[in-house]
């Protein structure tokens, strides 16, 4: 199965809401929609769907033009981050909602929903109405749905948001597992660029209505094509600053480091870095060569990393590490800079070089 979108916009009261977007994506991966909230993730599912026209442009699955067809028509199940049962029924009925109105016999509607509801933990449950489960059992009869259903294509829009901390890495760790080998498409939105290097596959960076870099989820997080690409990718926001290049030196503010590999061949002048903030620790190593001394405005403790806020000549930035560091608030303190882990950009955004770690 595979579901094409080629050149696809939508247009909301004379303003463009997805810009033109050609994409093909292929079943036996997750492909993952990531962006911040209003970067389009929705509206572009929702057009895929069915569910929003579009303005111009074509839908293809499996080279079948669906561009006009509807939703019901197109074979596919839709899951929201909100808990989308219908209340007067039961478990077992609403996973097997779709099926009765398909007009499936009876026994083959059985076989499937139980199936199913053991794999998604709800066998116990099937007699159960929504108001009578947790937050995570109405979003299991959700996929239960969708499993059932055997669609060609599964769109998950952040499914897992509105779930507690455990459920949703216990979810997440499962998603893979629950589509493979079922011959679906499976496009999951997602805001959060750790749940995408989690589910691997292909992702599509979003930007502003506009898809902005699409490949192995992997390859785009090594290797952005552009500061925006960078920039999705990056939680917390990624660092970055104007630089000059001199013969075999980076020169940012008064801070300076060797150009190494292919920085080296760029040609002097203007550009602009952009650095992860794991890349940036209060401690020196072997990889975090470069010392810069920024001025504390905020400090968070989650977990076992703790993240500062720090002012630089150059601006605001930020630094991650492992550990509990003591920042005092207001105070100037040590941060290293990893220049291996640097990605470098034209001034308009445009990738020129970056390691790849």
């Amino acid at each position: 199965m595979t579901l094409q979108v080629e050149n696809i916009t939508k247009v909301v009261a004379g303003q463009v809401h997805i810009k033109p977007t050609t994409l093909t994506l292929e079943t036996g991966h997750f492909n993952v929609l990531l962006g911040e909230t209003g970067s389009g993730k929705t509206s572009l599912i929702k057009m895929m769907a069915g569910l929003d026209p579009i303005a111009d442009g074509q839908i293809l699955m499996d080279g079948e033009d669906v561009t006009r067809l509807s939703t019901q028509k197109r074979n596919i199940s839709l899951v929201h981050q909100f808990f989308v049962n219908y209340p007067h029924m039961t478990v077992y009925d609403n996973i097997a909602s779709p099926l009765k109105v398909a007009g499936m016999a009876k026994s083959e509607i059985q076989g499937r929903v139980e199936e199913a509801a053991d794999i998604l933990q709800l066998r116990p449950m099937l007699n159960r109405r929504p108001h009578e489960l947790s937050g995570g059992q109405q979003q299991r009869t959700a996929l239960a749905r969708a499993i059932a259903k055997e669609s060609r294509a599964v769109f998950l829009d952040e499914p897992l948001a509105n779930l507690d901390y455990k459920l949703r890495e216990e979810l997440r760790e499962q998603l893979p597992e629950l589509f493979a080998g079922r011959g679906a498409v499976v496009v999951y939105a997602t805001s959060e660029p750790e749940e995408a290097l989690l589910l691997g596959g292909y992702t599509g960076l979003m930007d502003d209505g506009n898809v902005v870099q699409f490949g192995r989820t992997a390859d785009l997080y090594r290797a952005p094509g552009s500061l925006t690409a960078a920039a999705v990718f990056s939680d917390p926001p990624i660092n970055k600053a104007a630089v000059i290049k001199q013969g075999d030196q980076i020169k940012m503010g008064d801070a300076a480091w060797a150009a190494q590999g292919p920085v080296k061949d760029l040609s002097d002048g203007e550009y602009v870095v952009a650095v992860r903030p794991h890349h940036v620790t209060p401690t020196s190593s072997e990889r975090n060569t470069v010392p810069l001394t920024g001025h504390v405005l905020v400090t968070e403790l989650s977990g076992s990393e703790s993240s500062a806020h720090f002012r630089l000549p150059v601006g605001d930035w930020v630094s991650l590490s492992h550990g509990v560091h003591p920042y005092e608030v207001g105070a100037d303190h040590p941060f290293y800079l990893d220049p291996s882990a640097c990605f470098y950009f034209a001034p308009d955004g445009a990738t020129v070089a970056g390691a790849a770690i």
